[in-house]
C-alpha cells in the first residue's frame, strides 16, 4: 500500500472517531415521538409463567379443535403433525439419543409460553387476530394433543399457570442472576 493511501486511510479513521470524543450518552438525533401507556395497550401482550398478564377467557381442547382446523392446520396439519419439520407441534422426545424433536409437548417448559406465542404471533398470516377465548381453546387443544391435559379440561387464567409441562425442569432460569 502506498504512503498516500495509508495516509488517507489514517485520516479517514481519525475523522470517523472524532465525533465520539466528548459526547454524552444522549443521541444526536431524536427519533420518533413519545407515546403514553394507552398507546401501548395491546402492543406487549406478555403472559409469563407466574400468571400475571393473563387475560380473561377460557376454552377446552374440544372447543379448540375446530379453530385449529380452520386457522392452524394449513401449516401444522390437522393433528399438529406439521407440514414441514419446523411446523410439528406434537410428539418429540428430549431424551432421545438422536437430535431431539422439539415440539410444544417435548420442549417448551411452560404452558404460558404456548399461550403467549399463539396470542402474539399466530396464525402466521394474521398475528393477534384470535380472541382471548380462541387462544385458550387452541392452547388447550395443543396441550391435549400432547397428552398434557384432558380433552374437556377448561383452560383459563387460573388453570393455565397450574399446567405442568414434561420439560419443565429442562431449562436453567438465569433471569435472576446478576451479571
Amino acid at each position: 500500500m502506498s504512503m498516500s493511501r495509508m495516509s488517507l486511510l489514517a485520516l479517514t479513521l481519525l475523522i470517523m472517531t472524532l465525533p465520539a470524543f466528548g459526547q454524552s450518552d444522549a443521541p444526536l438525533v431524536k427519533l420518533g415521538t413519545p407515546i403514553d401507556e394507552g398507546q401501548l395497550e395491546g402492543f406487549d401482550l406478555v403472559a409469563p409463567p407466574d400468571g400475571s398478564g393473563y387475560p380473561a377467557g377460557s376454552g377446552t381442547a374440544s372447543e379448540g379443535r375446530e379453530i385449529f382446523a380452520t386457522r392452524c392446520a394449513a401449516c401444522h396439519g390437522m393433528n399438529g403433525e406439521g407440514t414441514s419439520a419446523s411446523t410439528v407441534l406434537v410428539g418429540g422426545n428430549m431424551s432421545s439419543e438422536d437430535t431431539p424433536l422439539r415440539t410444544v409437548g417435548s420442549y417448551w417448559p411452560h404452558a404460558s409460553t404456548i399461550f403467549d406465542y399463539i396470542r402474539r404471533a399466530m396464525p402466521a398470516d394474521a398475528p393477534k387476530s384470535l380472541s382471548n377465548d380462541e387462544v385458550y381453546k387452541v392452547t388447550a387443544f395443543l396441550l391435549h394433543l400432547n397428552g398434557i391435559i384432558a380433552e374437556g379440561e377448561e383452560l383459563n387464567a387460573r388453570s393455565l399457570v397450574n399446567v405442568v409441562m414434561p420439560n419443565a425442569d429442562g431449562f436453567v432460569d438465569q433471569s435472576s442472576i446478576h451479571r
